[in-house]
């Protein structure tokens, strides 16, 4: 104990406890941790988290795992749920399509008219 002072046995202290809490920290944030996990897990990662589910229970149905009642009704659950996914993702995709699509018809027929008037003014 001789070569160790009390000073340095303190900075150890304090260095220990100030990595204590940083590791810890972040543990204790649930908020962090749930926006962290929502943002990490997108729709197309669900959405093949749910289709291999239902791969699973329809082989643990055929392995006779499963009754069929709730073969069934499992089934139907993650189907729902796959197709609501996919409905979220169809919806913002087909606005812009039909948006850009309108966008263009509208050229189109300006510039028919545009031709119309050229040749009836000649």
């Amino acid at each position: 104990m001789e070569g160790i002072s009390i000073i340095s046995m303190l900075l150890t202290a304090v260095f220990a406890l100030g990595c204590l809490y940083l590791v810890l920290m972040p543990l204790f944030k649930e908020e962090s941790f749930l926006d962290h996990t929502r943002k990490s897990q997108s729709n197309g990662a669900t959405k093949e988290a749910l289709l291999t589910t239902l791969n699973e229970i329809e082989f643990e149905f055929k392995m006779d795992k499963l009754s069929e009642s709730d073969y069934r009704q499992l089934k139907r659950q993650y189907e729902s749920q796959v197709a609501k996914l996919m409905r979220e993702e169809e919806t913002p995709s087909q606005k812009a399509i039909d948006s850009d699509l309108m966008a263009e018809v509208e050229r189109e027929i300006e510039a028919s008219m545009q031709k119309r008037k050229k040749g009836d003014g000649k």
